[in-house]
């Protein structure tokens, strides 16, 4: 028998071993993609000392709340000892009794504030995106102007050399030579300037996380996209607005705490002991009520306090509406402005530098156009191609400006604009 029940028990054992084999095993879910903007940016909150800061006074709001929601009185004990003609050993239990409501009134404002802290934490968080992001576009954009600006210094070295050689057959006189020496000093001077503005564009990016970010993206070619493409978040949605609000709760549940702490809340104490007299001993036990009377101070003064904080912060409120959705408006028109131009600078002829360089050369070693003709058409094309840039990192920083205004920038990094149901 037991060689058959060992029998059994293996088989079972196998059994189960091919069942769970056979068994499809759950596939683990694979991690959403992060962007390389998106890592970017993360690593940007994580490295920011505003940000740190900010998550700790949620915390704080945190442990405020609970704090709020602990029992306002804590018991105490007295312990009475006399020794005279009547000896007395007597021991009390006294508790404060919350029958105003001051622990719920207290809870309800601390949960208030850490939805206002909250609240400042996700606008620090934009707001610190937001400046990351512009500093990086202008430093990318630096970076290109000042690429832009080698360029023409090679034009101008190239320029000056022909130049010389000109010169030396006879095809130019020596005004002209030196006009080209001038152009290519000029260059020099220049680009020095592109590069200095390309560092100062490098020390705002740096000042923020430092070097956190060990390797910026890359900016994304041509100009954002409209502004048709971003639904913006309704005016209660935004988050300027949470915080207005979250604040005047808390201003209005200041109310109700400053009212409630007017009322008188009893204490109720029981004694217990025995007390001898001569040879007769007696037990007694003892129990009284006791309650403040508000008459020193009626605590009127804190509620008129708290009504004035309440209407100061509905006013800030409605303030905030009206700031909301003039800044959206203002952000929404100057970033269509610079977009519509720099869009009809690149579909115009304007936008064909290399074209417009090469072409100019040619005219002036043909002879067609004078040294000074050449200079001054080359250096206007130069001129416009660094506008341009400039043009577009205008535009990039009021896209940023846009959606921070909108209520749309993580959702923007997140590939979300087009979620109107939020």
């Amino acid at each position: 028998m037991s060689v058959l029940r060992a029998a059994l028990a293996g088989a079972a054992c196998l059994f189960f071993i091919a069942t769970a084999a056979a068994s499809p095993v759950a596939e683990t879910p694979a991690p959403l993609a992060v962007s390389p903007l998106q890592g970017a940016v993360r690593a940007v909150w994580g490295a920011s000392p505003d940000v740190q800061a900010a998550r700790a006074e949620v915390e704080a709001a945190q442990a405020r709340v609970r704090a709020a929601s602990q029992p306002v009185y804590n018991p105490a004990l007295s312990l009475d000892a006399e020794n005279a003609d009547v000896d007395r050993r007597t021991a009390g239990l006294s508790l404060p009794l919350d029958l105003s409501g001051k622990r719920r009134a207290r809870t309800s404002q601390a949960e208030a504030a850490w939805r206002s802290r909250e609240a400042s934490y996700e606008l620090l968080r934009r707001e610190v995106a937001s400046r990351w992001l512009k500093a990086w576009s202008g430093a990318a954009l630096a970076s290109r102007q000042r690429e832009l600006g080698e360029h023409r210094v090679e034009l101008m070295r190239r320029f000056d050399a022909l130049a010389a050689e000109r010169l030396k057959v006879g095809d130019i006189s020596s005004p002209e030579r030196d006009l080209a020496a001038l152009a290519l000093g000029e260059a020099q001077i220049q680009q020095a300037s592109l590069a200095g503005s390309e560092a100062a564009a490098r020390a705002s990016l740096d000042a923020i996380v430092g070097d956190a970010v060990k390797a910026s993206p890359p900016l994304p070619a041509g100009l954002p996209p409209g502004s048709n493409t971003v639904v913006p978040l309704s005016m209660d949605d935004r988050p300027e607005l949470i915080k207005a609000r979250a604040d005047e709760a808390t201003a209005q549940a200041g109310i109700d705490v400053a009212r409630r702490a007017r009322i008188p809340d009893p204490t109720v104490s029981l004694t217990g002991g025995r007390v001898r007299t001569g040879v007769a001993t007696d037990q007694v036990i003892g129990l009284s009520v006791s309650i403040p009377l508000p008459v020193l101070n009626s605590g009127r003064a804190e509620v008129d306090a708290a009504l004035a904080d309440a209407g100061a912060a509905a006013a800030a409120v409605r303030a905030r509406q009206l700031a909301s959705g003039a800044t959206l408006r203002e952000a929404q028109a100057r970033y269509d402005a610079l977009r519509t131009a720099g869009l009809a600078f690149s579909e115009g002829r304007a936008a064909a530098f290399d074209e417009r360089a090469a072409l100019l050369e040619k005219l002036w070693q043909a002879g067609e156009i004078s040294t000074s003709d050449y200079l001054v058409q080359l250096k206007q094309s130069l001129d416009t191609a660094l506008s341009a840039l400039a043009l577009e990192s205008q535009a990039w920083q009021a896209w940023f400006d846009y959606l921070a205004a909108a209520g749309r920038l993580t959702d923007w990094l997140d590939g979300r604009t087009q979620d109107a149901s939020r």
